[in-house]
């Protein structure tokens, strides 16, 4: 078997760094050696692209000392043009190379890598790469025109407002306004960060520009949202194969318990405040009404590779929360844990998620 190369990214500049290790220390201590041949490049908190080791342990997601890429001093050199597809390091034993690349999985969460930024560089030097394509990506980053593009798709999403804080400022009365037009509770989140990095839950009106402060630290725009009151359902997207439809997995749940909402100490960090249940209990038409929004929704953005597509199910209707373009993924993350449910392992996930990243024409 002809081993082909893959170069996993991870890290980044972004609030999610410690995840995208985390993420990638799944990876490496899944992927196939016999097929993949793996080069494992760390990008720092402050953007530099260093050669990492291959080392699953040294990223495991530890509460007490989250894992994090520092730098070791050596410098990762992509390729110059779309006629060569070596990867380069510089280091202290000089400048070497690392042999040819056939495809980038980044495994990025947040700003500088999940929305677009780094999908771009690729496609500028022509690598293929796993997961979705400049637009996609930055729409599923961005929260406001995510909704926007799914309520154009008559896509049910939870209503909301967006606010700058110069914004705000400028018309306050105005803009408050507007947030008490959608009731209490609402939630206060960065326009583009994940992980619930940045939310606040909002159940008397004085406690809203604290909230909005909180959202601004992150992300030059706010959205608030109405609280909807229902189950939160998740489910995994695949891209079709040869322009086939996306493929849907069966449906999870989160059930919180002992906190106000799904943030991140509950996601990441004690895993005693939430359930996540997979496959969840739904009726076989609940199932195929939600696979079916799930598929629309990431067709409406342009989807390719991956999504994980996030909903308050209210009994009757699937409102769609957010689309997540590049989801947590780890081997106890909710992506992987749906297709598992559907009957595809941690590896063979792996394994079509880079088969889909090499077929993929941007």
């Amino acid at each position: 078997m002809t081993q082909r190369a893959v170069v996993l990214l991870f890290g980044g500049r972004s609030s999610e760094h410690s995840i995208s290790c985390a993420t990638a220390g799944g990876v490496l201590g899944a992927i196939d050696r016999e097929k993949w041949r793996v080069i494992p490049v760390g990008i720092t908190r402050d953007g530099a692209f260093v050669l990492e080791e291959d080392d699953p342990a040294k990223f495991a997601l530890d509460p007490s000392k989250l894992p994090e890429v520092v730098d070791n001093g050596s410098r990762i050199r992509w390729p110059e043009s779309v006629l060569s597809r070596e990867l380069r390091v510089v280091d202290e034993q000089g400048e070497r190379s690392l042999g040819e690349i056939d495809v980038v999985f980044p495994i990025l969460h947040g700003p500088w890598g999940e929305d677009g930024t780094v999908q771009g560089l690729f496609e500028l030097i022509g690598l293929p790469y796993v997961g979705n394509g400049v637009l996609a990506s930055s729409l599923g980053m961005d929260k406001h025109y995510t909704k926007t593009v799914l309520e154009a798709a008559g896509i049910d999403v939870a209503p909301w407002v967006t606010v700058s804080p110069q914004q705000w400022r400028n018309d306050h009365d105005l803009w408050h306004r507007r947030a008490e037009g959608l009731g209490l509770p609402v939630f206060v989140k960065p326009a583009r960060a994940g992980s619930s990095v940045g939310v606040t839950k909002v159940t008397a009106w004085d406690q809203l520009d604290g909230a909005l402060e909180t959202a601004w630290a992150h992300d030059g725009k706010a959205l608030i949202e109405q609280a909807m009151v229902g189950r939160e359902i998740e489910c995994a997207v695949l891209a079709g194969r040869d322009g086939g439809a996306p493929r849907v997995s069966v449906a999870g749940e989160i059930v919180v318990t002992g906190r106000e909402f799904y943030d991140f100490e509950a996601k990441y960090l004690d895993d005693s405040a939430v359930d996540l249940v997979c496959p969840a209990d739904l009726r076989d038409e609940e199932l195929a009404a939600m696979q079916r929004v799930a598929a629309r929704a990431f067709e409406a953005i342009d989807g390719s590779g991956l999504a994980r597509v996030d909903f308050f199910f209210t009994g009757t209707d699937f409102i769609v929360n957010e689309l997540n373009t590049m989801p947590g993924f780890t081997p106890i993350s909710m992506f992987p844990k749906c297709w598992i449910a559907s009957g595809v392992s941690y590896a063979e996930l792996i394994d079509e998620l880079l088969e889909l990243g090499l077929e993929t024409v941007r």
